[in-house]
């Protein structure tokens, strides 16, 4: 009888059971499949004529990044938070002016050489080299005034099984800010379903010259630069890091950060020290690495509030960490003003001013070499 019974009970309950079923299936595919897709649209005209493009890059999860030609410049990063609200976390402007006219390298492809070169002067086999004097017009930075975020690239879009993305290719002509040698370079961005965007470097030169990319992304993981950026969690992968003088020159040594300000090898809220460092960090950590071209983990961000945490995987050798310590008032995007502290850059690159200290890892380049860099930007919410 207890057996008839319990028979009955169970055949009572699978109608139920299999409501419950299809209703949890309705909720859990409520949200239809995104489609990875690239989409091409005019972003603007150059003074001179040319039709600057943007593309907007979108995999599977939603997320997506926009790029134009322009500098072959990042304008945004939509990804997720930890409630599925998906917004930008990088700092941008609305329209081509603004980046024209931009002196802070919002997402811009930096080069020919990224950070500091002292005095604008450096020397190949003997020969020097003088070029501009575009930091306070001491030294040289980020590759000068006619620098390559502020030229127009070629991009030709692609959507294949590894991603979508953009190839950008320029050509700096030999003497371009007084660089020796014609550089063509190609900038490859790639944006895959695990929300990585992942951004391969490569050149090659016709005469012996120097080269260090980056990308010039200023991160606000909770709301893109409206708010500062001192609770922010960071770690980075270096025990040591290049010192500076008064004019952000290296010295030559390269010190330990563990117990000073600079210290991150643990998670550290960016706010903590950054008073001990007026005025804030700027400067360029010495990566461990097992080997000279390993792609390995450099820095983690995390922001609790929206649960966005960002890695930074390189294959090169440091990483300048920067917090929009010269953000002045600036009005971006939707008329958000950015002011000092308001966001943060992690620009893996080598060290500022290599060329002119033989024990930093060398950055010359020379006909038949091929210069090769990936780094990877991984986005996840906790």
């Amino acid at each position: 009888m207890f057996r008839i019974l319990f028979v009955i009970f169970v055949l009572m309950l699978l109608p139920i059971t299999d409501s419950f079923s299809e209703s949890l299936n309705s909720i859990t595919n409520d949200k239809k499949p995104v489609e990875q897709k690239i989409e091409r649209a005019i972003f603007g005209q150059m003074p001179t004529g040319e039709i600057v493009y943007q593309y907007v890059l979108t995999n599977k999860n939603g997320m997506s990044v926009t790029l134009i030609d322009y500098g072959a410049t990042i304008t945004s990063i939509l990804v997720p938070d930890k409630n599925g609200d998906i917004n930008n976390v990088v700092l941008s402007y609305n329209n081509l002016e603004d980046y024209i006219n931009d002196k802070a390298n919002f997402g811009g492809t930096i080069g020919r050489y990224a950070n500091r070169i002292a005095k604008g002067v450096f020397k190949i086999d003997g020969n020097t080299y003088v070029i501009s004097k575009n930091d306070n017009g001491i030294n040289h930075i980020h590759g000068g005034v006619k620098r390559f975020n502020k030229v127009l690239w070629e991009g030709t879009g692609f959507n294949n099984n590894n991603g979508v993305g953009v190839r950008y290719h320029y050509l700096s002509k030999d003497g371009e800010e007084g660089y020796p040698g014609n550089l063509n370079v190609d900038v490859i961005f790639t944006l895959n379903n695990n929300n990585e965007l992942i951004i391969n470097y490569e050149a090659v030169t016709d005469k012996p010259t120097v080269i260090n990319l980056t990308n010039h992304s200023y991160f606000n993981l909770y709301d893109a630069g409206v708010s500062n950026i001192y609770d922010h969690y960071v770690t980075i992968n270096a025990d040591r890091y290049t010192p500076v003088d008064k004019n952000l020159i290296p010295t030559g040594e390269i010190k330990s950060v563990l117990n000073t300000p600079l210290d991150f090898t643990t998670k550290k809220k960016i706010g903590k020290h950054i008073d001990s460092v007026p005025p804030g960090y700027d400067f360029n950590y010495v990566l461990n690495k097992n080997g000279k071209k390993e792609l390995s983990l450099a820095a983690i961000a995390y922001d609790e509030k929206s649960g966005r945490e960002l890695r930074l995987f390189t294959t090169e050798p440091g990483v300048q960490f920067y917090t929009g310590n010269y953000l002045d008032g600036i009005k971006g995007a939707s008329g958000v003003i950015y002011k000092k502290h308001h966001a943060f850059c992690f620009e893996p690159q080598h060290y500022p001013d290599s060329p002119n200290h033989p024990n930093f890892p060398s950055t010359l380049l020379t006909p038949g070499e091929t210069y090769r860099q990936t780094s990877i930007y991984k986005f996840s919410v906790f």
